[in-house]
């Protein structure tokens, strides 16, 4: 085995430490989150939509890093209803999230 990944739960907390120990032991670190997407808006705080699904991303390199970051941190501080949540965009051709 040559790489290992942590996907946090809603946050990324133990991304450093994990990082740090993976490095020392000779594995390539991949960092990920598992985050929830929320049912309709995250906005929205509709007792019924308490429920949400989920993703795991993988940071590809640092400026996937930094992409979970603010998204960890958006969903924490714009999308909070129980849990840190996102809102997922889709069109024809993009995908926003």
């Amino acid at each position: 085995m040559t790489s290992l990944a942590i996907t946090d739960h809603g946050a990324m907390y133990g991304a450093i430490d994990f990082y740090q120990a993976a490095r020392d032991a000779g594995l390539k670190p991949i960092i990920g989150c598992e985050l929830y997407i929320a049912q309709s808006d995250r906005n929205s705080r509709v007792a019924g939509e308490k429920t949400s699904y989920h993703i795991v991303l993988l940071a590809k390199n640092q400026t996937g890093y930094r992409n979970l970051m603010q998204l960890t941190t958006r969903a924490h501080l714009e999308g909070f209803y129980y849990k840190p949540r996102l809102t997922v965009l889709c069109s024809k051709n993009t995908m926003k999230v």
